[in-house]
């Protein structure tokens, strides 16, 4: 069940999942004091940002495995790769016990892939597969079974004190090879 007190704020939730995980995050930037309780049933959080109280009560479909689950704090949210205790399964129909709607809960359709696309790429060997997800490096999150962690930045992000290198210098080959390109022929219409 999804509880708040009076004064507090509901935050927003976005979430995706596969067939042997979800991936939870709480839309709060800047938060201060965050406290974070995983079980195997659900989701707790309390946090401060800008002057407003935050809580969230969420209540699991199933049981997750909580200390194979992961957790990141940023700057700008905090981020969940929770495990699901029952692997292999099909989908979850949803992501609370409870068949409700909730107007803080929305899909990350960022990170969402249905059932048959995963199924599609671990057979292709693609990014569902070997564990990977679209090329992020999730080994920068916590474990959950450790506690809260700090709430560094996010290592690997330094583009340097000149900002990012796009490439954009180009070959003088490039140039030339452009000159070198056939005239179209016209056609005559009949």
């Amino acid at each position: 069940m999804m509880t708040a007190a009076t004064n507090t704020l509901i935050p927003e939730v976005l979430w995706a999942q596969r067939t042997d995980e979800l991936f939870v995050t709480i839309n709060v930037s800047d938060v201060e004091h965050p406290e974070v309780n995983l079980s195997a049933t659900g989701l707790k959080f309390t946090g401060a940002s800008h002057g407003k109280e935050y809580s969230l009560d969420l209540e699991f479909f199933k049981e997750v495995d909580i200390e194979a689950s992961k957790q990141n704090i940023t700057a700008r949210n905090l981020s969940f790769v929770i495990a699901k205790k029952a692997t292999g399964e099909e989908y979850w129909p949803r992501l609370t016990k409870e068949k409700a709607k909730y107007h803080w809960l929305k899909t990350d359709f960022s990170k969402w892939k249905d059932e048959d696309e995963v199924e599609e790429e671990v057979a292709a060997g693609g990014p569902g597969g070997a564990g990977g997800f679209d090329g992020i490096d999730f080994s920068q999150f916590q474990n959950m079974a450790g506690g809260m962690g700090g709430m560094g930045g996010m290592p690997g992000m330094d583009f340097g004190a000149n900002g990012m290198d796009l490439g954009g210098e180009q070959d003088s080959d490039d140039e030339e090879e452009d000159g070198d390109l056939p005239k179209l022929e016209s056609v005559e219409s009949v």
